[in-house]
């Protein structure tokens, strides 16, 4: 007789303890929840839970040549810690310096355990706690906690968007896409095309084109580009003649006037704003440069993202003949490169497809209720950052149209704010709730980017008026958080008689 093998254990899941709030993720919006959560309450019980090895989120993630901020990054810095360099677009590589700076000077860091991927959250109504199951280096944890803070962004670190061209698999050389750069990758002298038109293709193609022997991005439509320097005189000038404190406040509030300004003259004024990004990119091109062809976009400046060009380094590369422009539509790829509908060919070593993203609600986390599982997409969002009937649950989601941090700065401080409010009153569970009333809604993101059209309901969904409207207005947002918002009659609070096995 054959003996029949033990079957293998399933390893049990190492408890690793509980914790007042849990947060996922050691990006701009972790980071900043987890010095905003303990500045408003002192001996606050956090861990920081990164899957990725090193501080950054997309900042790390994202290693391709020329990556930097597409906005300002004195609106996308901390408002609490200065940014010490000159430049006002920076380089991706010292944006992540200056995190991991921060990190360590708030005394962070040591609340971060890397290489922890979160499979699920479970709320248990019996404690209100969240128990938070992770791999942690090849182990199986969990992690428990009053509270969870999920800033982990809003698409999938594991998979870009490519489409399914004809023909792709017979290329012979090279096939990268910008969310997975090979460090490896030598593009010295070689004939390169980047496929997209927006930020990752703006940025790409200049930094390319300073080795390469030619570079062209190839679009389907033109996207509207502007100019802008790396540093600012205005802000420099300032930065200069007053303190370090006050100074980066002055940068943050020009950087957010400035955006605010262009964002809503594209609102009221759709033909000035064309009008004026046009004049600046015949400015910028060589004389007869077909502009109308490659930089006169179908749609309006700011229904889709504006892509900043940092001291004009793509116009610069067109000018110098290092890079071209070609608008066109894919026919098929060939073993050499791209052929086009309009019978042209594109040769390539390396082709490059910068076309998107995948969206992705709370990082991919499977949600569960009382061991009943939730979408967080069917769900209406409350206030840009809480989850209909979802307790005690933050998800941080920047803005489409202006920096992100402006938002995760505001969805700390309500985190911290609404912690305070239910210690001080000894709740153990909040959460919004819409009652019977019947509400209007609309997609949470309402710009016309492809990323967006091609999951349009990815996100939570959002109403048409407050708190259950998920607004791209920073200003008006701002003003709501610091004169208006309070507790009020949408949340509800309650406390479980023996909150057991929780901190605080």
């Amino acid at each position: 007789m054959t003996a029949t093998p033990d079957t293998e254990s399933v390893p049990a899941e190492q408890d690793c303890g509980s914790y007042d709030v849990v947060i996922i993720g050691a990006g701009f919006s972790g980071l900043g929840a987890a010095y905003r959560i303990t500045e408003r309450n002192p001996g606050t019980r956090y861990v920081v839970l990164e899957r990725r090895e090193r501080i950054g989120g997309t900042w790390d993630l994202f290693r391709y040549p020329g990556v930097r901020s597409d906005s300002s990054i004195f609106s996308l810095s901390w408002p609490w810690e200065p940014w010490l360099r000159k430049e006002g677009v920076a380089d991706g590589d010292h944006i992540r310096e200056y995190m991991e700076d921060t990190a360590h000077k708030r005394g962070i860091f040591g609340h971060i355990r890397f290489g922890t991927h979160v499979d699920s959250a479970d709320w248990d109504s019996a404690t209100d706690t969240w128990t938070v199951h992770v791999t942690e280096n090849g182990a199986r944890k969990t992690y428990r906690g009053r509270f969870v803070f999920f800033g982990s962004g809003y698409y999938n670190y594991d998979e870009g968007y490519t489409p399914d061209f004809p023909g792709l698999s017979t290329f012979t050389g090279a096939l990268v896409h910008p969310q997975f750069w090979p460090e490896d990758l030598d593009y010295a002298g070689k004939k390169v095309i980047v496929i997209g038109s927006g930020a990752t293709a703006v940025s790409l193609v200049p930094a390319l084109a300073q080795k390469a022997s030619k570079v062209t991005m190839l679009q389907r439509s033109p996207t509207y580009l502007m100019a802008g320097s790396r540093v600012n005189p205005i802000i420099e000038f300032v930065r200069k003649i007053t303190p370090r404190k006050l100074s980066h406040a002055f940068g943050r509030y020009f950087a957010v006037a400035f955006e605010s300004f262009v964002w809503f003259l594209s609102r009221v004024s759709p033909s000035t704003a064309r009008k004026m990004v046009r004049a600046q990119n015949i400015k910028e091109l060589p004389p007869g440069y077909p502009v109308d062809v490659h930089f006169n976009p179908r749609y309006n400046v700011w229904d889709q993202r504006l892509c900043l060009v940092a001291d004009g380094d793509m116009f610069e590369a067109i000018r110098d003949g290092r890079a071209e422009v070609v608008t066109d539509h894919i026919d098929h790829f060939d073993e050499t490169g791209i052929a086009l509908q309009s019978g042209e060919h594109l040769d390539a070593d390396i082709i490059v497809t910068a076309t998107g993203l995948q969206l992705h609600a709370l990082g991919g986390v499977r949600i569960t209720l009382d061991g009943n599982e939730i979408k967080p997409q069917e769900r209406l969002s409350y206030k840009a950052h809480m989850l209909e009937d979802v307790p005690n649950l933050i998800w941080c989601i920047g803005y489409t149209n202006a920096s992100w941090t402006l938002r995760a700065d505001m969805t700390a401080r309500a985190a911290a704010k609404l912690i305070a409010h239910m210690k001080s009153h000894g709740y153990t569970h909040a959460f919004p709730h819409l009652g019977g009333e019947p509400l209007a809604e609309k997609p949470a993101w309402d710009i016309q980017a492809g990323y967006v059209l091609r999951n349009l309901h990815a996100l939570p969904k959002s109403g048409l008026k407050r708190p259950w409207v998920v607004r791209q207005n920073y200003l008006a947002d701002a003003f709501d958080h610091h004169f208006i918002d309070k507790v009020d009659e949408n949340m509800t609070f309650g406390r479980v008689a023996s909150p057991v096995g929780v901190a605080g």
